[in-house]
């Protein structure tokens, strides 16, 4: 069984989900390809990519301008308006696959009637929407009532699909898609190997700093003023593939109250093992971090300094609708009052079966 992932690397969440189920694809037996036709047949497309990650990274806010834009100019919606069409054909012709799916909100209309029109064969196509809930930043493009299959994590995504005109006969609650690490049992006891895997001390507070694949994070700044208040505990700084933020921070000395580590891209891992072992993550509310902390249960402060992206407010409606509290932060000063005053952190565990069994298995009916 041949799959074909459609993805784009605006953010890092589309990416994530597309190799996490070419992996598990593999692991059945069958054979995948990720493919990003935005980055690889038009290099006006390959801008757009460009700038939505740069404001995301800058200026959050104006995403609200970019999501409308997006939104009205419908700009794969019609096939025959595809710039790079047919460089989009000849691979799908050349992979052949039995199965579609599109990991991304504009790569579900028009190249989709592509697909169907150009292919000798009628190969099953479907979404996988890896928001978390509905709200002003759930796009209208995700859904196609032509599609075969929408799938999404929790039912709070596929009941927003519903309410655009997604047939309810071709929707599947499927569960989070996350990298096999992540569905691993977890037991405390691994504990004191990962405290001195990581140099870190049992007797002080873990406070994890997350960062996007596009390196967004505001890491220098929230640390300076949490060692200006004397704030007492542990932070660990995740830079990712931002190479300056990792210099920067492994230049902030450590205090005897702040005991500051820096750590470069991680591995799936080492990620399930930081989430399980801090206090607390402050990060921006991402479908990807964000469903990573919930399936490990660890407690979020979101991260709102530049603003708040649409896409994001639909993460920030799940975890309000599903705890009950929201504990947000706009500034390194908000963040260390949040610290002083004691408050109970919001968390939220879903857990996860051993493998994506629902969404695997709904996906092989298709080609049966």
């Amino acid at each position: 069984m041949k799959l074909l992932v459609l993805s784009a690397s605006t953010g890092g969440g589309h990416d994530m989900r597309a190799y996490a189920l070419s992996n598990w694809w593999n692991k059945l037996g069958g054979l995948s390809h990720v493919y990003h036709p935005l980055e690889n047949t038009f290099v006006g497309y390959k801008f757009g990519c460009t700038l939505y990650n740069l404001i995301q990274k800058k200026i959050p806010r104006f995403h609200s301008l970019y999501f409308r834009f997006l939104e009205i100019a419908n700009l794969h919606r019609n096939p025959r308006k595809i710039i790079g069409a047919p460089t989009y054909i000849e691979t799908c012709r050349a992979f052949n696959p039995d199965l579609i799916v599109s990991m991304h909100a504009h790569l579900n209309h028009g190249y989709f009637q592509l697909v169907k029109v150009n292919l000798a064969q009628k190969v099953p196509f479907t979404v996988y929407c890896g928001e978390l809930a509905d709200g002003v930043g759930f796009s209208k493009h995700w859904v196609n009532p032509q599609n075969d299959l929408f799938i999404g994590p929790y039912e709070e995504g596929v009941s927003a699909a519903h309410r655009r005109g997604m047939p309810t006969d071709r929707t599947l609650v499927g569960g989070p898609l996350l990298r096999e690490e992540f569905y691993l049992a977890w037991e405390d006891e691994y504990k004191p190997d990962i405290l001195s895997k990581y140099g870190l001390d049992d007797s002080k507070p873990i406070f994890l700093l997350g960062t996007g694949a596009n390196g967004v994070n505001r890491h220098q700044k929230v640390i300076r003023a949490m060692k200006c208040s004397d704030i007492d505990g542990q932070v660990v700084a995740l830079c990712g593939s931002n190479q300056r933020t990792y210099e920067e921070v492994s230049r902030i000395p450590s205090t005897s109250n702040l005991i500051i580590k820096a750590l470069p891209k991680i591995e799936a891992c080492s990620m399930v093992e930081l989430l399980n072992t801090s206090s607390w993550i402050l990060a921006r509310p991402g479908a990807g971090l964000t469903t990573e902390a919930i399936v490990t249960g660890c407690p979020v402060i979101f991260d709102l300094s530049g603003g708040c992206m649409p896409q994001e407010r639909n993460n920030l409606n799940f975890w309000h609708q599903r705890t009950g509290d929201l504990i947000t932060s706009a500034s390194p000063n908000q963040l260390v009052n949040i610290i002083r005053s004691g408050r109970k952190i919001s968390r939220l565990k879903i857990p996860l079966e051993s493998s994506p069994r629902v969404l695997l298995d709904g996906l092989t009916n298709l080609i049966r």
